[in-house]
Protein backbone atom coordinates (compact mmCIF):
# COMPACT_ATOMS: atom_id res chain seq x y z
CA UNK A 1 0.00 0.00 0.00
CA UNK A 2 2.85 2.32 0.78
CA UNK A 3 4.50 1.60 -2.63
CA UNK A 4 1.22 2.53 -4.62
CA UNK A 5 0.02 5.02 -2.27
CA UNK A 6 3.98 6.91 -3.46
CA UNK A 7 2.70 6.40 -6.91
CA UNK A 8 -0.34 7.97 -6.51
CA UNK A 9 1.28 10.81 -5.20
CA UNK A 10 3.69 11.16 -7.43
CA UNK A 11 1.81 10.66 -10.93
CA UNK A 12 -0.91 13.60 -11.59
CA UNK A 13 -2.12 14.52 -14.81
CA UNK A 14 -0.21 17.86 -14.88
CA UNK A 15 2.87 18.42 -13.86
CA UNK A 16 4.60 20.79 -10.97
CA UNK A 17 4.85 24.13 -12.48
CA UNK A 18 7.80 25.09 -10.64
CA UNK A 19 9.60 22.25 -10.67
CA UNK A 20 8.99 22.47 -14.66
CA UNK A 21 9.93 25.75 -14.92
CA UNK A 22 13.37 25.67 -12.61
CA UNK A 23 14.24 22.62 -15.23
CA UNK A 24 13.78 24.31 -18.24
CA UNK A 25 16.29 27.20 -16.84
CA UNK A 26 18.93 24.77 -15.12
CA UNK A 27 18.94 22.75 -18.48
CA UNK A 28 18.63 25.92 -20.56
CA UNK A 29 22.13 26.57 -22.28
CA UNK A 30 20.95 30.72 -23.07
CA UNK A 31 19.40 31.82 -19.56
CA UNK A 32 22.08 32.90 -17.09
CA UNK A 33 19.93 31.66 -13.92
CA UNK A 34 20.97 28.25 -14.96
CA UNK A 35 24.08 28.54 -12.48
CA UNK A 36 21.64 29.96 -9.48
CA UNK A 37 22.13 28.61 -5.94
CA UNK A 38 18.85 29.24 -4.88
CA UNK A 39 17.54 27.27 -8.13
CA UNK A 40 19.33 25.00 -7.89
CA UNK A 41 18.51 24.41 -3.90
CA UNK A 42 15.31 24.71 -4.74
CA UNK A 43 15.06 21.57 -7.36
CA UNK A 44 17.39 19.26 -5.23
CA UNK A 45 14.86 19.95 -2.51
CA UNK A 46 12.04 18.88 -4.73
CA UNK A 47 14.04 15.56 -6.20
CA UNK A 48 15.36 14.62 -2.31
CA UNK A 49 18.31 14.86 -3.64
CA UNK A 50 20.29 16.90 -0.95
CA UNK A 51 21.65 14.38 1.28
CA UNK A 52 25.21 12.66 0.90
CA UNK A 53 23.52 9.46 0.72
CA UNK A 54 20.98 10.44 -1.65
CA UNK A 55 23.31 12.03 -3.59
CA UNK A 56 25.54 8.47 -3.89
CA UNK A 57 22.64 6.60 -4.84
CA UNK A 58 21.76 8.88 -7.26
CA UNK A 59 25.39 8.51 -8.20
CA UNK A 60 25.20 4.98 -9.07
CA UNK A 61 21.95 4.89 -10.78
CA UNK A 62 23.16 7.25 -13.36
CA UNK A 63 26.36 5.16 -13.72
CA UNK A 64 24.24 2.47 -14.72
CA UNK A 65 21.92 4.57 -17.07
CA UNK A 66 24.70 5.48 -19.35
CA UNK A 67 25.96 2.27 -19.29
CA UNK A 68 22.69 1.18 -20.73
CA UNK A 69 22.33 3.96 -23.32
CA UNK A 70 25.68 2.76 -24.71
CA UNK A 71 27.12 5.90 -26.19
CA UNK A 72 23.79 7.00 -27.24
CA UNK A 73 22.15 10.26 -25.80
CA UNK A 74 25.16 11.58 -24.75
CA UNK A 75 24.32 14.94 -24.15
CA UNK A 76 21.10 13.96 -22.14
CA UNK A 77 23.16 11.79 -20.06
CA UNK A 78 25.87 15.06 -19.85
CA UNK A 79 23.09 17.25 -19.02
CA UNK A 80 22.20 14.60 -16.06
CA UNK A 81 25.70 14.16 -14.58
CA UNK A 82 26.20 18.25 -14.63
CA UNK A 83 22.66 18.73 -13.00
CA UNK A 84 24.00 16.41 -10.37
CA UNK A 85 27.58 17.88 -9.77
CA UNK A 86 25.71 21.29 -8.72
CA UNK A 87 23.85 19.02 -6.32
CA UNK A 88 26.86 17.88 -4.98
CA UNK A 89 28.82 21.29 -4.54
CA UNK A 90 25.49 22.40 -2.68
CA UNK A 91 25.64 19.43 -0.16
CA UNK A 92 29.51 20.49 0.07
CA UNK A 93 30.63 17.55 -1.35
CA UNK A 94 33.42 16.67 -4.02
CA UNK A 95 32.84 16.37 -7.73
CA UNK A 96 33.71 13.09 -9.28
CA UNK A 97 33.64 12.16 -12.84
CA UNK A 98 30.48 9.96 -12.70
CA UNK A 99 31.21 7.82 -15.64
CA UNK A 100 34.82 7.06 -14.92
CA UNK A 101 35.17 6.57 -11.12
CA UNK A 102 35.47 2.61 -10.01
CA UNK A 103 31.62 2.00 -8.84
CA UNK A 104 31.49 2.22 -4.61
CA UNK A 105 31.37 -1.36 -3.73
CA UNK A 106 31.16 -0.54 -0.13
CA UNK A 107 28.45 2.10 -0.33
CA UNK A 108 26.12 -0.11 -0.28
CA UNK A 109 27.06 -1.92 2.80
CA UNK A 110 27.27 0.88 4.52
CA UNK A 111 23.92 2.01 3.27
CA UNK A 112 21.24 2.04 6.63
CA UNK A 113 18.40 3.97 5.42
CA UNK A 114 15.17 2.53 4.23
CA UNK A 115 16.05 3.93 0.68
CA UNK A 116 16.34 1.01 -1.28
CA UNK A 117 19.35 1.03 -4.09
CA UNK A 118 17.74 1.86 -7.77
CA UNK A 119 19.46 -1.40 -8.81
CA UNK A 120 17.15 -3.60 -6.17
CA UNK A 121 14.28 -2.49 -8.22
CA UNK A 122 12.71 -4.49 -10.82
CA UNK A 123 12.28 -1.48 -13.67
CA UNK A 124 9.00 -2.97 -14.28
CA UNK A 125 7.17 -2.75 -10.93
CA UNK A 126 10.11 -0.27 -8.98
CA UNK A 127 9.46 -2.93 -6.23
CA UNK A 128 12.39 -4.52 -5.01
CA UNK A 129 13.38 -8.05 -6.33
CA UNK A 130 13.02 -11.28 -4.39
CA UNK A 131 13.65 -13.75 -7.62
CA UNK A 132 15.98 -11.33 -10.03
CA UNK A 133 16.74 -12.94 -13.47
CA UNK A 134 18.55 -11.85 -16.42
CA UNK A 135 17.30 -11.30 -20.00
CA UNK A 136 19.61 -11.50 -22.78
CA UNK A 137 19.70 -7.79 -23.07
CA UNK A 138 21.80 -8.02 -19.79
CA UNK A 139 18.93 -6.13 -18.02
CA UNK A 140 17.59 -7.85 -14.85
CA UNK A 141 13.83 -8.12 -13.94
CA UNK A 142 12.09 -9.77 -10.77
CA UNK A 143 11.05 -13.04 -12.50
CA UNK A 144 7.05 -13.11 -12.28
CA UNK A 145 7.35 -9.51 -14.03
CA UNK A 146 8.95 -10.23 -16.76
CA UNK A 147 7.40 -13.71 -17.80
CA UNK A 148 4.37 -12.04 -17.55
CA UNK A 149 5.53 -9.80 -20.09
CA UNK A 150 6.79 -12.65 -22.00
CA UNK A 151 3.21 -14.29 -21.76
CA UNK A 152 1.48 -10.56 -23.67
CA UNK A 153 3.43 -11.96 -26.51
CA UNK A 154 6.82 -9.86 -26.29
CA UNK A 155 9.93 -10.74 -27.11
CA UNK A 156 11.83 -7.38 -26.40
CA UNK A 157 13.61 -5.91 -23.44
CA UNK A 158 11.31 -3.55 -21.54
CA UNK A 159 13.49 -1.33 -20.58
CA UNK A 160 16.02 -1.20 -24.07
CA UNK A 161 13.22 -2.34 -26.51
CA UNK A 162 15.87 -3.78 -28.33
CA UNK A 163 14.26 -7.94 -29.67
CA UNK A 164 16.20 -10.63 -27.40
CA UNK A 165 17.43 -13.73 -29.05
CA UNK A 166 15.56 -15.62 -27.22
CA UNK A 167 13.53 -15.81 -24.17
CA UNK A 168 15.54 -17.67 -21.39
CA UNK A 169 16.23 -16.67 -18.05
CA UNK A 170 19.14 -16.71 -16.09
CA UNK A 171 18.68 -16.54 -12.02
CA UNK A 172 21.11 -13.22 -11.12
CA UNK A 173 22.82 -15.15 -7.73
CA UNK A 174 25.08 -12.07 -7.18
CA UNK A 175 21.87 -9.75 -7.18
CA UNK A 176 19.88 -12.10 -4.96
CA UNK A 177 22.74 -12.24 -2.16
CA UNK A 178 23.17 -8.43 -2.28
CA UNK A 179 19.52 -8.27 -1.94
CA UNK A 180 19.34 -10.50 1.20
CA UNK A 181 22.43 -9.03 2.83
CA UNK A 182 21.08 -5.39 2.82
CA UNK A 183 17.48 -6.84 3.79
CA UNK A 184 19.10 -8.60 6.81
CA UNK A 185 21.86 -5.18 7.65
CA UNK A 186 18.55 -2.99 7.56
CA UNK A 187 16.26 -5.47 9.27
CA UNK A 188 14.26 -5.12 5.80
CA UNK A 189 11.54 -8.04 4.80
CA UNK A 190 10.84 -9.04 1.68
CA UNK A 191 7.07 -8.52 0.18
CA UNK A 192 5.65 -12.52 0.20
CA UNK A 193 4.43 -13.13 -3.28
CA UNK A 194 0.78 -14.67 -3.65
CA UNK A 195 -1.09 -16.55 -6.25
CA UNK A 196 -4.05 -15.11 -6.98
CA UNK A 197 -6.05 -14.21 -9.99
CA UNK A 198 -7.79 -11.23 -9.32
CA UNK A 199 -6.52 -8.06 -11.38
CA UNK A 200 -6.49 -5.99 -8.40
CA UNK A 201 -3.37 -8.59 -7.41
CA UNK A 202 -1.68 -8.82 -10.21
CA UNK A 203 -2.17 -5.18 -12.46
CA UNK A 204 0.73 -6.24 -15.22
CA UNK A 205 -1.79 -8.38 -16.43
CA UNK A 206 -3.93 -5.13 -17.78
CA UNK A 207 -2.12 -5.03 -20.92
CA UNK A 208 -3.32 -8.11 -22.18
CA UNK A 209 -6.55 -5.65 -22.90
CA UNK A 210 -4.70 -2.92 -24.60
CA UNK A 211 -5.28 -4.62 -27.99
CA UNK A 212 -8.55 -5.10 -27.60
CA UNK A 213 -9.55 -2.27 -26.01
CA UNK A 214 -7.57 -0.08 -28.98
CA UNK A 215 -9.84 -2.24 -31.52
CA UNK A 216 -13.09 -0.99 -28.91
CA UNK A 217 -11.58 2.84 -30.01
CA UNK A 218 -13.32 2.34 -33.68
CA UNK A 219 -16.67 0.66 -32.64
CA UNK A 220 -19.89 1.68 -33.84
CA UNK A 221 -21.39 1.39 -30.14
CA UNK A 222 -21.21 4.78 -28.08
CA UNK A 223 -20.71 2.75 -25.08
CA UNK A 224 -18.15 0.26 -26.03
CA UNK A 225 -15.74 3.65 -27.09
CA UNK A 226 -16.59 5.41 -24.05
CA UNK A 227 -15.66 2.28 -22.00
CA UNK A 228 -12.56 1.51 -24.28
CA UNK A 229 -11.38 5.16 -24.04
CA UNK A 230 -12.36 5.48 -19.83
CA UNK A 231 -9.92 2.45 -19.74
CA UNK A 232 -6.92 3.39 -21.78
CA UNK A 233 -6.91 6.82 -20.07
CA UNK A 234 -6.35 5.17 -16.57
CA UNK A 235 -3.95 1.67 -17.94
CA UNK A 236 -1.86 5.44 -19.66
CA UNK A 237 -1.69 6.60 -16.22
CA UNK A 238 -0.47 3.88 -14.77
CA UNK A 239 2.88 3.36 -15.74
CA UNK A 240 5.34 3.80 -18.51
CA UNK A 241 4.94 0.29 -20.28
CA UNK A 242 1.12 1.13 -20.92
CA UNK A 243 1.84 4.27 -22.69
CA UNK A 244 3.96 2.40 -24.81
CA UNK A 245 1.86 -0.49 -25.43
CA UNK A 246 -1.45 1.97 -26.85
CA UNK A 247 1.14 3.68 -28.99
CA UNK A 248 2.46 0.16 -30.74
CA UNK A 249 -0.91 -1.13 -30.64
CA UNK A 250 -1.90 1.68 -33.29
CA UNK A 251 -4.08 3.54 -30.19
CA UNK A 252 -2.85 7.27 -31.23
CA UNK A 253 -4.89 7.76 -34.36
CA UNK A 254 -8.35 6.53 -33.48
CA UNK A 255 -7.82 8.81 -29.90
CA UNK A 256 -7.06 11.73 -31.95
CA UNK A 257 -10.37 11.01 -33.67
CA UNK A 258 -12.27 11.00 -30.62
CA UNK A 259 -11.23 14.33 -29.56
CA UNK A 260 -13.47 15.35 -32.55
CA UNK A 261 -16.67 13.29 -31.43
CA UNK A 262 -19.22 14.84 -30.14
CA UNK A 263 -19.95 13.51 -27.00
CA UNK A 264 -18.23 15.52 -24.19
CA UNK A 265 -17.19 12.35 -22.08
CA UNK A 266 -15.22 10.68 -24.70
CA UNK A 267 -13.67 14.17 -25.95
CA UNK A 268 -12.62 14.06 -22.14
CA UNK A 269 -11.20 11.08 -22.08
CA UNK A 270 -9.40 10.97 -25.05
CA UNK A 271 -7.59 14.20 -24.75
CA UNK A 272 -6.70 13.22 -21.06
CA UNK A 273 -5.44 9.57 -22.42
CA UNK A 274 -3.88 11.24 -25.26
CA UNK A 275 -1.84 13.81 -21.79
CA UNK A 276 -0.79 10.81 -20.65
CA UNK A 277 0.75 9.32 -23.08
CA UNK A 278 2.25 12.30 -23.89
CA UNK A 279 4.38 11.58 -20.78
CA UNK A 280 6.46 9.08 -22.96
CA UNK A 281 9.28 11.07 -25.53
CA UNK A 282 8.64 9.34 -28.43
CA UNK A 283 5.15 9.79 -28.16
CA UNK A 284 5.25 13.14 -28.25
CA UNK A 285 6.12 13.21 -31.94
CA UNK A 286 3.25 10.71 -33.00
CA UNK A 287 0.95 12.18 -31.43
CA UNK A 288 1.88 15.51 -33.08
CA UNK A 289 2.33 13.65 -36.34
CA UNK A 290 -1.62 12.33 -36.57
CA UNK A 291 -2.43 16.17 -36.66
CA UNK A 292 -3.46 15.68 -32.75
CA UNK A 293 -3.04 19.32 -31.90
CA UNK A 294 -5.30 21.46 -33.77
CA UNK A 295 -7.93 18.95 -32.47
CA UNK A 296 -6.44 19.37 -29.07
CA UNK A 297 -6.70 23.23 -28.89
CA UNK A 298 -10.57 22.87 -30.41
CA UNK A 299 -11.36 21.08 -27.41
CA UNK A 300 -9.44 23.77 -24.90
CA UNK A 301 -11.84 26.00 -27.10
CA UNK A 302 -15.14 24.31 -26.67
CA UNK A 303 -15.17 20.97 -24.56
CA UNK A 304 -16.15 20.70 -20.78
CA UNK A 305 -14.34 22.40 -17.91
CA UNK A 306 -12.23 19.23 -17.21
CA UNK A 307 -11.70 18.79 -20.93
CA UNK A 308 -9.96 22.23 -21.09
CA UNK A 309 -7.66 22.00 -18.09
CA UNK A 310 -6.16 18.43 -19.63
CA UNK A 311 -6.25 20.24 -23.23
CA UNK A 312 -3.70 23.04 -21.20
CA UNK A 313 -1.54 20.22 -19.80
CA UNK A 314 -1.30 18.24 -23.01
CA UNK A 315 -0.20 21.21 -24.84
CA UNK A 316 2.20 21.78 -21.97
CA UNK A 317 3.21 18.47 -21.93
CA UNK A 318 3.76 18.29 -25.55
CA UNK A 319 5.46 21.49 -26.01
CA UNK A 320 8.29 20.35 -24.84
CA UNK A 321 9.54 19.58 -28.14
CA UNK A 322 10.45 22.86 -29.81
CA UNK A 323 8.57 21.89 -33.49
CA UNK A 324 5.58 21.76 -31.65
CA UNK A 325 5.88 24.75 -29.94
CA UNK A 326 5.48 26.29 -33.72
CA UNK A 327 2.79 24.24 -34.44
CA UNK A 328 0.66 25.04 -31.45
CA UNK A 329 1.50 28.76 -32.31
CA UNK A 330 0.74 28.85 -36.20
CA UNK A 331 -2.75 26.41 -35.14
CA UNK A 332 -3.97 29.46 -32.93
CA UNK A 333 -3.62 28.03 -29.65
CA UNK A 334 -2.90 31.00 -27.81
CA UNK A 335 -6.69 32.63 -27.52
CA UNK A 336 -7.75 29.71 -25.56
CA UNK A 337 -5.18 29.49 -23.47
CA UNK A 338 -5.38 33.38 -22.97
CA UNK A 339 -8.95 33.02 -21.73
CA UNK A 340 -8.16 29.63 -19.79
CA UNK A 341 -5.80 31.84 -18.04
CA UNK A 342 -8.64 34.84 -17.32
CA UNK A 343 -11.56 33.24 -16.95
CA UNK A 344 -10.99 29.29 -15.66
CA UNK A 345 -10.75 27.58 -12.21
CA UNK A 346 -7.74 27.50 -10.00
CA UNK A 347 -6.21 24.72 -11.73
CA UNK A 348 -7.19 25.95 -15.12
CA UNK A 349 -5.05 29.04 -14.76
CA UNK A 350 -2.16 26.79 -13.56
CA UNK A 351 -2.40 24.65 -16.28
CA UNK A 352 -2.71 27.69 -19.01
CA UNK A 353 0.10 29.42 -17.05
CA UNK A 354 2.49 26.35 -17.44
CA UNK A 355 1.41 26.11 -20.96
CA UNK A 356 2.05 29.68 -22.07
CA UNK A 357 5.37 29.47 -20.20
CA UNK A 358 6.33 26.84 -22.13
CA UNK A 359 5.34 28.14 -25.47
CA UNK A 360 6.41 31.54 -24.73
CA UNK A 361 10.13 30.37 -24.86
CA UNK A 362 9.44 30.49 -29.03
CA UNK A 363 10.06 33.87 -30.14
CA UNK A 364 7.93 34.05 -32.62
CA UNK A 365 5.04 33.32 -29.68
CA UNK A 366 5.91 35.81 -28.38
CA UNK A 367 4.40 38.49 -30.38
CA UNK A 368 1.27 35.69 -30.71
CA UNK A 369 0.72 35.67 -26.98
CA UNK A 370 0.86 39.75 -26.68
CA UNK A 371 -2.00 39.77 -29.78
CA UNK A 372 -4.23 37.43 -27.73
CA UNK A 373 -4.21 39.45 -24.89
CA UNK A 374 -2.18 37.52 -21.93
CA UNK A 375 -1.23 40.73 -20.33
CA UNK A 376 -4.08 41.56 -18.84
CA UNK A 377 -4.64 38.30 -17.09
CA UNK A 378 -1.01 38.48 -15.85
CA UNK A 379 -1.08 41.63 -14.38
CA UNK A 380 -4.65 40.23 -12.75
CA UNK A 381 -2.84 36.99 -11.36
CA UNK A 382 0.06 39.71 -9.59
CA UNK A 383 -2.83 41.44 -8.08
CA UNK A 384 -4.87 38.24 -6.75
CA UNK A 385 -2.21 36.67 -4.59
CA UNK A 386 -4.36 34.58 -2.89
CA UNK A 387 -3.84 32.44 -6.24
CA UNK A 388 0.15 31.96 -5.95
CA UNK A 389 0.91 32.78 -8.96
CA UNK A 390 3.24 35.96 -8.58
CA UNK A 391 6.29 33.57 -10.00
CA UNK A 392 4.88 32.16 -12.60
CA UNK A 393 3.43 35.33 -13.77
CA UNK A 394 6.63 37.44 -13.61
CA UNK A 395 8.49 34.45 -15.40
CA UNK A 396 5.93 34.81 -18.67
CA UNK A 397 6.08 38.45 -18.42
CA UNK A 398 10.31 38.29 -18.36
CA UNK A 399 9.78 36.29 -21.78
CA UNK A 400 7.87 38.52 -23.00
CA UNK A 401 9.32 42.14 -22.35
CA UNK A 402 12.29 41.31 -24.78
CA UNK A 403 9.40 41.97 -27.45
CA UNK A 404 8.63 45.13 -28.22
CA UNK A 405 4.60 44.80 -28.62
CA UNK A 406 4.87 43.59 -24.80
CA UNK A 407 7.49 46.01 -23.47
CA UNK A 408 4.71 49.52 -24.96
CA UNK A 409 1.77 47.26 -23.46
CA UNK A 410 3.59 46.31 -19.75
CA UNK A 411 5.82 49.56 -19.44
CA UNK A 412 2.90 51.17 -17.75
CA UNK A 413 3.17 53.08 -14.48
CA UNK A 414 0.85 51.34 -12.12
CA UNK A 415 2.88 48.16 -13.73
CA UNK A 416 6.21 49.42 -12.56
CA UNK A 417 4.84 50.47 -8.90
CA UNK A 418 3.80 46.72 -8.69
CA UNK A 419 7.58 45.66 -9.46
CA UNK A 420 9.04 47.98 -6.93
CA UNK A 421 6.25 46.63 -4.39
CA UNK A 422 7.38 43.24 -4.99
CA UNK A 423 11.13 44.03 -4.69
CA UNK A 424 10.06 45.67 -1.39
CA UNK A 425 8.04 43.34 0.64
CA UNK A 426 7.95 40.39 -1.99
CA UNK A 427 9.57 36.37 -0.99
CA UNK A 428 13.23 36.03 -2.49
CA UNK A 429 11.55 34.83 -5.40
CA UNK A 430 9.71 37.64 -6.31
CA UNK A 431 12.35 39.60 -5.62
CA UNK A 432 14.18 37.79 -7.95
CA UNK A 433 11.49 37.99 -10.89
CA UNK A 434 10.69 41.21 -10.56
CA UNK A 435 14.25 42.76 -10.39
CA UNK A 436 14.78 40.64 -13.46
CA UNK A 437 11.77 41.87 -15.33
CA UNK A 438 12.77 45.78 -14.42
CA UNK A 439 16.25 45.33 -15.06
CA UNK A 440 14.93 43.94 -19.40
CA UNK A 441 12.10 46.97 -18.82
CA UNK A 442 14.95 49.63 -18.03
CA UNK A 443 17.64 48.51 -20.38
CA UNK A 444 15.04 49.21 -23.43
CA UNK A 445 14.26 52.65 -22.44
CA UNK A 446 15.37 55.10 -18.97
CA UNK A 447 12.12 56.60 -18.68
CA UNK A 448 11.00 53.44 -17.27
CA UNK A 449 14.24 53.30 -14.34
CA UNK A 450 13.35 57.18 -13.67
CA UNK A 451 9.87 55.69 -12.96
CA UNK A 452 11.17 53.01 -10.48
CA UNK A 453 13.38 55.54 -9.01
CA UNK A 454 9.98 57.72 -8.15
CA UNK A 455 8.30 54.73 -6.24
CA UNK A 456 12.02 54.45 -4.06
CA UNK A 457 13.34 51.17 -5.84
CA UNK A 458 16.44 52.92 -4.72
CA UNK A 459 16.81 52.05 -1.55
CA UNK A 460 15.11 48.25 -2.17
CA UNK A 461 18.05 47.74 -4.81
CA UNK A 462 21.06 48.12 -2.30
CA UNK A 463 19.00 45.69 0.25
CA UNK A 464 18.69 42.85 -2.52
CA UNK A 465 22.28 43.64 -3.17
CA UNK A 466 23.22 42.35 0.27
CA UNK A 467 20.58 40.17 1.28
CA UNK A 468 19.09 38.98 -2.69
CA UNK A 469 19.36 34.90 -3.81
CA UNK A 470 22.38 34.64 -6.46
CA UNK A 471 20.77 36.12 -9.51
CA UNK A 472 18.36 38.71 -7.36
CA UNK A 473 21.99 40.24 -6.50
CA UNK A 474 23.21 39.92 -9.91
CA UNK A 475 20.23 42.08 -11.19
CA UNK A 476 19.91 44.49 -8.80
CA UNK A 477 23.87 45.72 -9.25
CA UNK A 478 22.86 45.78 -13.39
CA UNK A 479 20.06 47.90 -12.37
CA UNK A 480 22.46 50.20 -10.01
CA UNK A 481 24.60 50.36 -12.84
CA UNK A 482 22.05 51.67 -15.39
CA UNK A 483 20.96 54.56 -12.72
CA UNK A 484 24.69 55.59 -11.82
CA UNK A 485 25.11 55.67 -15.93
CA UNK A 486 21.92 57.82 -16.70
CA UNK A 487 23.02 60.10 -13.69
CA UNK A 488 26.28 61.12 -15.30
CA UNK A 489 24.55 61.59 -18.27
Amino acid sequence: MHVQLRRARRRTDTQDIELAMDMMVVFSDDDDRNADSAIIERLAKKLELHSVEDLNIETLAIRNLAAERKGQQTESTQKIIDLLNKFKRIAGMEETSVLDDPVVSKMLERCTSLVIPHEFLCPITLEIMTDPVIVTSGQTYERESIEKWFQSNHNTCPKTRQPLEHLSLAPNCALKSLIEEWCENNNFKLPKKYNSSGKESCPIDSKEEIPALVESLSSIHLEEQRKAVEKIRMLSKENPENRVLVADHGGIPPLVQLLSYPDSKIQEHAVTALLNLSIDEGNKSLISTEGAIPAIIEVLENGSCVAKENSAAALFSLSMLDEIKEIVGQSNGFPPLVDLLRNGTIRGKKDAVTALFNLCINHANKGRAIRAGIVTPLLQLLKDTNLGMIDEALSILLLLVSNSEARQEIGQLSFIETLVDFMREGSPKNKECAASVLLELCSSNSSFTLAALQFGVYEYLMEIKQNGTNRAQRKAIAILDLISRSEQI
